[in-house]
């Protein structure tokens, strides 16, 4: 049995007993989530709502008895949740609040915002907001654990227009110091007081990303969990904002989430063992315990780690030979320099000297070279492992969600198949509570999958004509906007969400109304085209009517009269000349110039000059 073996073998006999002898004992833990984005006297918050939701699904995934996130609340509405907590707290072990929107200090107190405080004076602040003593007093039964976390730390608007009726009265940016007077109390800053925080630019805050990445990890100590989020945020923000912690824990590690027990059975892994023996080797840190390693597993990628730590090894082995090497020569010279050796002998020696710490600083410089490379490679292992269980942990809690979300979709379809179609058909209001209060489903749905689905659901209700795409534009937008209309809720239009999504599915028929073109009407689903009977059109109204009858208008009326009166004129005129149509005139009357006659002049015997007719 070589070395390594017995080192495992007495690694697994320690990890049994500490197994066996840790108690088995389940802690009731719960939490309130508040997100306030909604604010109607000021600017919306882009990512409030965002957080509660990313921390929220957290805290279910982390396996809390009840996770409760609220959206958008006013001052009555965060009373009476903070209320509700605090009943919920009397029995458990551990409480958390987490708070995500705007927060004020006033005269060194603590206040958190409702969406509907308009606050135009300073003295509005005691009516409107919370203090953060309110908030504190919810979470005071818990046994174990009471935590708090703020991301309330942002450049707040109220401040700014806010009426002073005194003076003196001191307004602070950000928020100020809190030291929390009970026991196993953590209040965790966004931003360290007095400083504000960034809401980030993507969907989520830097210090909501940082939190929901460390805090879920079994068994950290939450002092140290909350040490990796001010790391985190400090290297997103360019160091520009710095999360802090007030209140203080015992000697024991305190985590948010217990130390999950190791299985005693197969490993999923089948490299597992490998790892614990290439671990073990790098704890014996010796060639042999090295060289028994690759003797056991002479190929792959943990191979060629303990090549590297071979070569490191090497490297300081012949780094220690040439630096003995540089101190005989160093004694040789001294020997001979005290025994007055000849020039020549002298300086052969202090050649042989230099030449022997060159060599020694080159592999001092080749040992280090060696040991930075082992030290790469260490890296790129864990961070190899890291990647592989993160990933493993991420396919079976996406096969677990998958599968509870088929149960339960199973499950509502058996329960609605069963009821009868009046018990099927919830009031409105319910409809609205239970699209309220839903809590968003685990799911592995893509984006595209998501936004089509949610088009289908809106389809179905009738708020959308176009046929699902998976494309959210302006179109998707206007009919999840209309759905809200008519279905009271108020669901984010700018995205499709889980919410959204299950929002539609609880409404069992059409919400929005059906709107037909001109000429037709609603018959169901669908537009009918209206047909009337013989002697009625479809009227403005879009109903059928009576075609009225047409009467004359008075200019209609007088043309027969007019037709009559030049019949009768043109009757009554003289007929006309069938020759040229002139007319001669005498004492006897006139009439039409005779055929094949004209009028001219003539001169008469006295002399005078007359028209008269002229024939041939």
């Amino acid at each position: 049995m070589n070395s390594v073996t017995i080192a495992r073998y007495c690694y697994a006999l320690m990890f049994a007993a500490l197994v066996t002898c840790a108690p088995a004992q389940a802690e009731k833990r719960v939490a309130l989530v508040i997100g306030n984005s909604a604010y109607k006297s000021v600017p919306k918050l882009a990512n409030p709502a965002n957080d509660a939701g990313l921390i929220g699904g957290m805290l279910r995934k982390a396996g809390f008895d009840t996770v409760d996130v609220r959206q958008d609340l006013s001052a009555p509405e965060m009373r009476k949740a903070l209320r509700e907590f605090g009943a919920r707290t009397r029995d458990a072990d551990v409480a958390v609040i987490y708070y995500a929107g705007h927060g004020l200090e006033v005269d060194g107190t603590n206040y958190l915002i409702p969406t509907d405080a308009a606050l135009e004076t300073d003295t509005d602040v005691y009516d409107e907001a919370l203090p953060i003593d309110r908030v504190l007093v919810s979470i005071e039964p818990a046994k174990q654990l009471r935590l708090v976390i703020l991301d309330a730390c942002r450049d707040n608007p109220f401040s700014k227009t806010m009426k002073r009726t005194v003076a003196s009265r001191a307004i602070g940016r950000g928020l100020a110091k809190v030291e929390p007077t009970s026991p196993n109390t953590m209040i965790a800053f966004a931003a360290k007081a007095g400083s504000t925080a960034s809401d980030g630019d993507s969907r989520n805050s830097p210090f909501a990303v940082a939190l929901s990445e460390h805090l879920p990890k079994p068994g950290l100590d939450l002092r140290k969990a909350f040490g990796f989020v001010r790391d985190d945020v400090l290297r997103s923000t360019a160091n520009k904002q710095e999360p802090f912690v007030y209140g203080s824990l015992g000697g024991d590690d305190v985590p948010l989430v217990p130390a999950r027990p190791v299985a005693t059975g197969p490993q999923a892994n089948p490299q597992s063992e490998l790892r614990r023996d290439y671990e073990l080797a790098l704890q014996l840190a010796t060639r042999d315990g090295w060289e028994a390693f690759l003797a056991q597993y002479p190929d792959g990628f943990y191979a060629n780690l303990a090549k590297g730590q071979l070569n490191k090894i090497a490297a300081e082995e012949t780094r220690s030979a040439a630096e003995q090497k540089a101190k005989a020569a160093e004694q040789e010279k001294a020997r001979l320099i005290a025994e007055r050796a000849q020039k020549a002998e002298q300086e052969k020696a202090a050649a042989a000297a230099k030449a022997a710490e060159d060599a020694r600083i080159a592999a001092e410089k080749q040992k280090q070279i060696e040991q930075a490379k082992a030290e790469a490679a260490e890296r790129e292992r864990k961070a190899a492992e890291a990647a592989a269980a993160k990933a493993l942990a991420e396919k079976q809690a996406a096969e677990k969600a998958k599968a509870e979300l088929a149960a339960k979709q199973a499950a509502e379809r058996a329960e609605q198949a069963a009821k009868p179609a009046a018990d099927r058909q919830l009031p409105e209001v319910e409809n609205q509570k239970v699209a309220a209060l839903s809590p968003a489903p685990t799911s592995t749905l893509s984006a595209t999958d998501l936004t089509k689905s949610v088009q289908g659901e809106l389809r179905r209700v009738g708020c959308l004509s176009a046929v699902p795409d998976g494309d959210w534009n302006t179109a998707s937008q206007r009919s999840l906007a209309l759905f809200n209309k008519y279905a009271g809720t108020q669901f984010d239009v700018k995205f499709a969400s889980y919410d959204a999504l299950n929002g539609l599915k609880a409404k069992p028929g059409r919400v929005c109304p059906l709107v037909c073109n001109f000429g037709f009407r609603a018959d169901g689903d669908q537009c009918a085209k209206i047909t009337c009977r013989a002697g009625y059109q479809v009227s403005e109204d879009n109903e059928c009517e009576k075609i009225p009858e047409r009467k004359p208008s008075p200019a209609a009326r007088s043309e027969p009269r007019k037709r009559d009166q030049d019949r009768r004129d043109a009757e009554s005129a003289a007929p006309k000349s069938q020759a040229s149509g002139q007319m001669v005139c005498g004492g006897a009357g006139c009439r039409p110039v005779a055929k094949g006659c004209r009028l001219g002049t003539t001169k008469l015997n006295n002399g005078v000059t007359a028209t008269t007719e002229i024939c041939n």
